[in-house]
């Protein structure tokens, strides 16, 4: 009885050491990724793309992508809103900067691209293989979702883009700030010193 007990100590053992070799596999190639925002999307985008075909040809599983859909749209809103809510936490001195005077803060999400990357990479996964399995195939008239989705989208982002305008941020980086110095004496009244 003793061997059979120490053979599923094992067992167990080498299970955890496959799934950590797994996890630290994953873990490498996903930080190799962290700075190819762009590919990382395009790939994501491609995902997204086999999914909607899938779906297309095999007229179904709406609700999957309804599904989809509200947790893309709820990970969207938690990368476009700040760490801090000015509205929640207005005394804590972490607060936006809301006038030409106040310091220079700069924007730090709720939830970060690449973690929203993921999220919705993984997401898209999960729908997609979700498609294999006809219990998930619930038949709805899929345009009511559609417009229920609409509707979800913009009540939202209406929301959104006010919360912005309130506190006077843009969730997004538009380039590299230049900043023109002032111009020395001699270059405004063009003498170059020959």
């Amino acid at each position: 009885m003793e061997g059979v007990g120490g053979d599923g100590g094992s067992a167990a053992a080498s299970l955890n050491q496959w799934r950590h070799d797994v996890w630290k596999l994953s873990q490498f190639y996903l930080d190799k990724t962290t700075p190819h925002a762009v590919y990382r999307w395009i790939g994501t985008f491609v995902l997204a793309s086999i999914y909607a075909l899938r779906v297309y040809y095999v007229q179904g599983f709406y609700i999957v992508t309804y599904g989809l859909g509200i947790y893309i749209l709820n990970l969207l809103i938690g990368f476009l809103s700040p760490l801090v809510d000015p509205d929640l936490e207005p005394s804590d001195g972490a607060m936006l900067p809301t006038k030409g005077s106040d310091e220079f803060k700069p924007f730090i999400r709720r939830l970060p691209e690449f973690k929203f990357w993921y999220s919705v990479t993984k997401a898209c996964c999960v729908a997609f293989l979700l498609t294999f399995f006809s219990m998930f195939d619930v038949p709805v008239f899929w345009p009511i979702l559609l417009c229920y989705w609409i509707v979800l989208f913009v009540l939202t982002m209406k929301r959104q883009i006010m919360h912005m305008i309130k506190y006077k941020y843009l969730p997004f980086n538009i380039g590299k700030q230049k900043y023109s110095g002032k111009k020395s004496a001699a270059s405004r009244s063009g003498f170059r010193g020959d």
